[in-house]
């Protein structure tokens, strides 16, 4: 029967070629306009590391001072270094690590390459198991390291192929900031969108190339990169112990509801303990958010895209009124053969469901017309200087969608008027003919 239909929407089609293309044409460029905005919105906000995100918390509490504080407010993004070094120390988590961004000269031993400056992230040894990183060569450095402030380093696996032509560094010597530190490791290719691990920084830029311990990092009073709030006398040394300053992110590894709630009253005995040693004086305002909170509260996607994707959608739906008056002169048109059809014999039902079948052909045309703006679209974007905008592409799940939203929205635009066209009464057709 599908193909009756079919055969009949084909020659409607003929009929009216002029009238079809405009059809395939407003659906196209709302599919066009929707998906490309959908699929950066997609691509931006999607779980940067799905297999652990639910396992992986970010950890917030308020050593302010009195001054400016409001009930309700949220607490510091970051952690001061005392209390990083405090929370690493007592291990309560399955896995913790402390960081911050930083950035280092590098300085080549080949012949022929010059010193650059580089990027670079200080951390502890967790950071590496807890967030899935993959390794090429080696691997991290242990706890130990950590606690003998030794110099070692991992690096990117573009570095490597920059300093040692892709080979296995592991071993060999590197020098930053006029000091040699041993390569342990070198990095797979990694770069989770967003960056969740660091928000302080480009969300969807370009990553670190050097891994560094952050003992070792404070021991060589290496540049840092970063925001810090400070609220107090840091008596010329913000990156000190115990100045107080935010600027460390801390994020603790839980596999279970109990140790998250746990860790949680570990933190706030902790906050506690600190408001009556004097160090804290707001009161107890801890946070413990998985990634995906983490990255909701930091509202990851930039705001413009968020504009787009309701202006694709908005677009779409104007193209579709459109296309539900084009359908309606279509079908009304032919209400003298409907009429005709009707008397012989065609039930209401069968007209409505050819009426369909010809808006879905319409709306799978245009689908694929709006699969080719839609790759436009995304070319166009990643031309954009925006870091996300490179991030912009059409995987195999957003094709599908294309297709599915494509015939959906013609089908939607195809019920008024199959609607109106079942409607037609046999006898006045039959009579003005």
């Amino acid at each position: 029967m599908f193909g009756y239909y079919l055969n009949l929407a084909l020659r409607s089609f003929k009929r009216n070629k002029a009238l079809t293309a405009l059809m395939v044409l407003a659906i196209a460029l709302g599919i066009g306009a929707c998906m490309t905005t959908l699929t950066v919105f997609h691509v931006l906000s999607g779980d940067p590391i799905p297999q652990k995100s639910a396992r992986l918390f970010y950890v917030q509490m308020d050593p302010e001072g009195k001054q400016g504080y409001q009930p309700g407010g949220d607490p510091q993004d970051q952690m001061t270094r005392f209390d990083a070094e405090a929370l690493l120390r007592e291990h309560r988590g399955d896995r913790q690590a402390m960081m911050t961004g930083g950035n280092v000269a590098v300085i080549p031993g080949q012949s022929g390459l010059i010193p650059f400056r580089s990027d670079a992230r200080y951390t502890s040894a967790d950071f590496f198991p807890m967030f899935d990183v993959p390794f090429l060569h080696g691997n991290g450095w242990a706890a130990k390291d950590d606690a003998a402030h030794a110099r070692v380093a991992v690096i990117t696996r573009s570095l490597n192929q920059r300093l040692f032509a892709g080979g296995n560094s592991v071993g060999k010597t590197l020098r930053l900031d006029q000091s040699d530190f041993t390569i342990v490791g070198v990095l797979d290719e990694w770069k989770p969108t967003p960056s969740f691990f660091d928000m302080n920084k480009d969300s969807y830029g370009e990553r670190e190339d050097v891994f560094l311990p952050f003992s070792t990092s404070r021991d060589l009073k290496m540049g840092r990169n970063g925001s810090m709030n400070c609220w107090g006398d840091s008596r010329g040394d913000n990156t000190s112990e115990n100045a107080p300053c935010a600027w460390i992110q801390y994020w603790v590894e839980l596999d279970s509801a109990d140790k998250v709630s746990t860790y949680r009253n570990y933190l706030v005995n902790y906050s506690d303990m600190q408001r009556k040693a004097g160090r804290f004086e707001r009161p107890t305002n801890v946070r413990l958010s998985n990634v995906m909170q983490w990255l909701t509260y930091n509202k990851v996607v930039p705001a413009d895209v968020v504009l787009q994707l309701w202006l694709g959608f908005g677009f779409l739906l104007v193209c579709l009124v459109n296309t539900v008056g084009l359908l309606l002169a279509k079908f009304l048109r032919r209400s003298g053969e409907i009429g005709v059809r009707r008397a012989l014999g065609a039930s209401r039902l069968e007209i409505f469901k050819q009426c369909l079948v010809e808006a879905g052909m319409i709306g799978l045309a245009g689908g694929v017309v709006g699969l080719g703006l839609s790759l436009l679209g995304l070319w166009a974007v990643r031309m954009q200087p925006a870091s996300y905008a490179k991030l912009a592409h059409l995987d195999l799940g957003m094709l599908l969608v294309t297709f599915v939203l494509a015939i959906v929205a013609s089908l939607l635009a195809g019920l008024l008027p199959a609607w109106r066209a079942m409607q037609v009464t046999p006898a006045i057709q039959l009579k003005s003919q």
